[in-house]
């Protein structure tokens, strides 16, 4: 299926950019927080090579899909689950949607807990253990914590009850609190003792650790594992430029940046 849809996206970018002018303004890129990091550094490796600047928006991709909806300005949307952009292109707003990278679930946890892969379940479920998430429908990374629930269910019966009673909302909600400016949220969650762990996508974590150094990444065990799939779609497909900035996270360079942050690129061999 990807082989089919990245020949075609690609196909119709190409005849857009050859079709129209460039456009003097700056490109509007919405993305998922989760990518804040990987598509600062694309945005600025596309304005080093186009001349075109990105005037660049994150955070939880359901609540940005809201706000395209209601009509705020959007020439590129970025998001960390394939729904929203759909949703939007049943609209009739934006498309054709694209599988452009890759996440997983992964665990951080406040050091002296000790959990490991073969105790997570356990670990989570004890009434004496937080457990943070982000906010489900809000944000893609609630959605995939709650994935992770339906299959504790399959592994011990009671299991997605008690993990959907207990599991605190943290993050990616409206009304989330929002962590100080520099600060990864979750590490900053985490300093602030708000959770034991926390179920993020793996390349949070690994920007969390990066912030607060002690905490600890945990690895998901396959029964429980979970993957994001990340959905990129043209909002303005009659603006050039914002048709040249999608050829360029899908193109290599693109690609290797997302890498490089720990997604795993799909346009890569």
């Amino acid at each position: 299926m990807l082989k089919r849809l990245l020949p075609l996206m690609t196909g119709t970018l190409l005849m857009t950019t050859a079709a129209l002018p460039a456009s003097a303004d700056a490109v509007k890129l919405q993305a998922a927080g989760s990518l804040r990091a990987a598509m600062t550094d694309i945005a600025a490796a596309y304005t080093e090579s186009s001349g075109k600047a990105v005037q660049a928006a994150f955070g939880p991709s359901g609540l940005l899909r809201e706000r395209i909806e209601g009509g705020e300005a959007s020439h590129v949307f970025a998001s960390a689950n394939m729904r929203h952009p759909r949703i939007l292109e049943s609209q009739g707003i934006g498309g054709p949607v694209v599988l452009f990278a890759r996440n997983r679930l992964c665990v951080l946890t406040q050091p002296a807990l000790g959990v490991t892969p073969e105790t997570l379940l356990e670990t989570i479920l004890s009434a004496e253990v937080r457990l943070g998430t982000s906010t489900p429908k809000a944000d893609p990374s609630g959605d995939y914590a709650w994935q992770l629930f339906e299959k504790a269910e399959e592994l011990q019966a009671g299991s997605f009850a008690a993990l959907d009673a207990k599991a605190l909302q943290l993050t990616g909600g409206p009304d989330s609190a929002k962590a100080p400016e520099g600060r990864n949220p979750y590490a900053w969650v985490m300093a602030e003792q708000q959770a034991d762990l926390f179920l993020t996508y793996c390349t949070n974590a690994m920007l969390a650790k990066a912030d607060k150094p002690d905490l600890e990444i945990v690895a998901i065990p396959d029964a429980l594992a979970v993957g994001a799939d990340y959905g990129l779609t043209l909002i303005s497909p009659e603006n050039a430029a914002a048709a040249q900035l999608a050829l360029f996270i899908l193109s290599p360079a693109g690609q290797e940046i997302l890498e490089s942050y720990g997604f795993t690129a799909v346009g890569l061999p």
